[in-house]
């Protein structure tokens, strides 16, 4: 599947949101966000086993630093990358639910991990559309498709379409960006 391919896939089943691709937050020329009201989204809830309305989660940079490890922050908030291998997801087999590291929202089910032999943990699919936003992303000289989480607004990794059946797509993600949880199962 070819980017655009990807990108019209992406849109077409609501993935990619316009702007910054984050409702409630307005991009600014220097890549910040203004800090606007909190906005009520239907997100999915592993524990509540369905839908469930929640507030999007805004905070400051300063707010974000001070919850955040160094390493953290860098990712999810100023969309940095950590190395391949050296992530603690990245050889992880345990069952249960990977949410965001900086809200906590639901994102991923150990089902959908797959080994991509990339260094970074690898998923099919995400819990749910409605919990990730995507956006086009040219930097570095090439074009991918970044993934965002829906509730914070917060830089996650890449999809790419090299995955394995049945959905073809390879959720690229950074594992300082995702907060595990056991399910019990």
């Amino acid at each position: 599947m070819k980017y655009s391919t990807l990108l019209s896939a992406l849109l077409l089943t609501g993935l990619i949101a316009g702007g910054i691709g984050f409702s409630g937050c307005t991009g600014k020329t220097d890549g910040t966000r203004s800090v606007s009201a909190q906005v009520t989204i239907k997100v999915y809830s592993s524990e509540k086993g369905g839908y469930i309305m929640s507030e999007t989660v805004h905070k400051s940079n300063e707010e974000w630093k001070k919850q955040l490890t160094p390493e953290q922050y860098h990712i999810l908030r100023e969309k940095g990358t950590e190395r391949a291998f050296s992530g603690k997801y990245a050889d992880f087999h345990e069952h249960g639910i990977y949410r965001c590291a900086a809200c906590g929202l639901d994102l991923f089910r150990s089902e959908d991990k797959f080994e991509s032999g990339t260094g970074w943990p690898s998923f099919t699919a995400p819990i749910v559309a409605e919990n990730i936003m995507s956006k086009p992303d040219n930097t570095l000289f090439t074009k991918r498709v970044e993934i965002l989480c829906r509730r914070c607004g917060s830089h996650l990794g890449h999809v790419f379409d090299d995955g394995p059946k049945p959905t073809g797509l390879r959720y690229c993600m950074n594992s300082a960006a995702l907060q595990f949880g056991a399910t019990g199962k």
